[in-house]
């Protein structure tokens, strides 16, 4: 269906808009080509999405109420993996729309859709914030690699974003978790 609208040059047509179904779809505008994910990408990103967001979250709790030996070492190492987990989230709002999707970020639909559990509140001992974040860091890869294979298939593209993505928060659970390790035998 076309929409006919006149200027002074003339009359021009603009295809209608279509809307599809769901509550990821966005209105495919004339202007967007290309690649369009399917009903389960969406929903794959849509998980990494909610992850990072919430990882973000609890990453900034944690750098609020952190206590201890070593905390302004911690302290800073957790602003880096909050703004990498927010860099990370925008990267990922922002492939869901390039894909004709609509990102979820609301704080009803995160609280929702997120398998993280709640990071306590109040005071946390520096070394219980090292396993509380290393936990955290590692369910959030464990969420990406679980939609990685099925997001390969359909969208290469987004699979290598992902690896970038566990690459930085598999660095991150290393060095976090290292606070609390000792030698080897």
């Amino acid at each position: 269906m076309a929409t006919a609208t006149s200027s002074s040059k003339g009359t021009r047509t603009r295809a209608a808009s279509s809307r599809s179904e769901g509550p990821h779809s966005a209105r495919k505008e004339n202007a967007e080509k290309g690649f369009v994910a399917s009903e389960q990408l969406t929903g794959d990103l849509q998980r990494v999405l909610v992850e990072l967001i919430e990882l973000h979250l609890q990453g900034k709790q944690a750098h609020w109420n952190v206590v201890g030996k070593n905390f302004r070492d911690l302290h800073l190492q957790l602003d880096e993996i909050i703004d990498a987990a927010r860099e990370f989230s925008d990267t990922i709002a922002e492939r869901l729309r390039a894909l004709h999707a609509s990102p979820d970020g609301r704080t009803a639909t995160v609280v929702k859709q997120t398998s993280l559990p709640p990071y306590p509140n109040g005071e946390v001992d520096t070394a219980q914030t090292v396993d509380l974040i290393t936990e955290r860091l590692d369910a959030v890869v464990g969420t990406i690699r679980e939609v990685h294979d099925e997001v390969d298939e359909e969208d290469p593209t987004t699979a290598d974003i992902f690896h970038e993505i566990i690459a930085s928060l598999e660095k991150f659970s290393w060095m976090v978790s290292a606070e609390n390790r000792t030698p080897s035998a």
